[in-house]
């Protein structure tokens, strides 16, 4: 698992960041407080306060680094 913390502070970075990570048939967690949330989930992300960095729970075992060069203009 890797952790990466991202920035989706507008509603077209939420609808961009969904659509590239759901590319990807690995799980990802979004954790905010006490709150966890599926990120393919675009009503999960607009529950959560999105005007401060939330960390990002990869599962992924292999393509990682593909991973995180798609969510490079997401990660703070």
């Amino acid at each position: 698992m890797k952790t990466v913390e991202i920035s989706l502070n507008s509603i077209d970075k939420v609808k961009s960041f969904v659509n590239e990570i759901t590319k990807f048939d690995y799980d990802f967690d979004l954790v905010s407080g006490r709150y966890v949330i599926d990120a393919k989930s675009i009503m999960g992300i607009f529950s959560l306060d999105l005007s401060k960095p939330i960390t990002l729970n990869i599962h992924a075992e292999n393509d990682v680094e593909d991973i995180l060069n798609v969510l490079r203009p997401y990660i703070v």
